[in-house]
């Protein structure tokens, strides 16, 4: 009896030290703790110059973000390449959510002309666009020119006298210009800078004599009569109350419609809650009173697409591009000049 009392008293003591055992290891185990997104500030990379549409934009988002994201960005410029510079650089990134790059249309033109680091489409996911702007010809009111008619008259009688310039070899400027040229049978000579404040201030101190650029960088030249405006690429005039009355290329008889975009973008492979909560706050700043406001003045109009609808686009966008820079010669023409 006694031995069976004993037996029992041990195995009991034999669980409960298993018990207590177990709970202390329970207690010094490290549980692991789910980070909260962005514990850190974002980094946005811009791929133009400062004081172009992109940056201007990428500037406006960082006055509010602090308060829609918890975070500040920090904007980083890396123009050159007309836009690929910044995209590679965005490309390799850590896809963490702490690097994210403002994109345009240019980031669909690039894959179309020849093998490069990256196909941007598939190697960048977006994640909203922001808003949309056509392409604008503009000279120098000093040139006397008052409408294209003029100016291609001109060009017709000094073939080769007139450069254009661009964003880069390859940017929506420069296929613009191309177009026009091709469109008219006149001879211009294109001239690539590494954003549109640099083309500006190149047809500003008379480098250049015309220059295709986004209505954002010369509007208030437009206002101060230095630089006019002789058509838009737009489908429709623009709703600007500085600039509503230019006339687009459609309204003058010529096939010449392009448009550009703004949006942002991440590195393929983004983790799916760091995505949303982007997306969230990208979209409470695009909505803020204080940003529409800001592209207003810039003559930008906010046209917002969510990552699914930004994706449909970039596919659409592209094949329409590829299409008519194909059955137009420009993409040859292009191509030859980037070599």
């Amino acid at each position: 009896m006694r031995k069976k009392q004993l037996f029992s008293l041990v195995t009991c003591l034999l669980v409960l030290s298993i018990l207590i055992g177990g709970c202390m290891s329970m207690d010094n185990k490290t549980i692991p703790v789910v980070k909260k997104y962005p514990e850190k500030p974002i980094t946005i990379i811009v791929p133009f110059s400062i004081g172009g549409a992109s940056d201007l934009i990428a500037r406006s988002l960082e006055k509010t973000a602090l308060q829609h994201l918890g975070q500040p960005l920090i904007v980083v410029n890396r123009p050159g390449g007309a836009g690929n510079t910044a995209w590679n650089e965005l490309a390799s990134s850590p896809p963490d959510g702490y690097t994210i790059g403002i994109t345009g249309v240019e980031l669909l033109l690039q894959s179309l002309y020849e093998p490069a680091k990256y196909n941007y489409p598939t190697a960048l996911e977006p994640l909203v666009q922001i808003a949309t702007s056509p392409v604008v010809m503009v000279v120098t009111t000093e040139e006397g020119w008052s409408s294209v008619e003029d100016l291609i008259n001109y060009a017709k009688s000094h073939p080769g006298e007139l450069k254009f310039g661009h964003g880069g070899i390859g940017s929506i400027g420069h296929v613009t210009g191309e177009t026009f040229a091709k469109s008219t049978t006149i001879k211009l000579e294109q001239v690539p800078f590494r954003g549109a404040t640099e083309g500006l201030a190149a047809l500003l101190g008379k480098h250049i004599q015309i220059a295709f650029l986004n209505p954002a960088v010369i509007k208030d030249h437009v206002q101060n009569g230095t630089i006019k405006v002789l058509a838009t690429t737009g489908e429709n005039r623009l709703q600007d109350p500085v600039l509503k009355d230019i006339p687009t290329f459609k309204e003058l008889g010529l096939d010449i419609h392009f448009s550009n975009f703004f949006g942002i973008a991440a590195p393929k492979e983004l983790p799916l809650a760091s995505k949303a909560r982007l997306a969230e706050g990208l979209k409470e700043m695009i909505n803020d009173t204080e940003f529409k406001k800001n592209m207003a003045n810039l003559g930008l109009e906010i046209e917002y697409l969510d990552a699914k609808d930004s994706e449909y686009k970039w596919i659409t966008d592209r094949q329409r591009l590829s299409q008519t820079i194909q059955e137009t010669g420009i993409l040859e023409i292009i191509k030859s000049q980037k070599k």
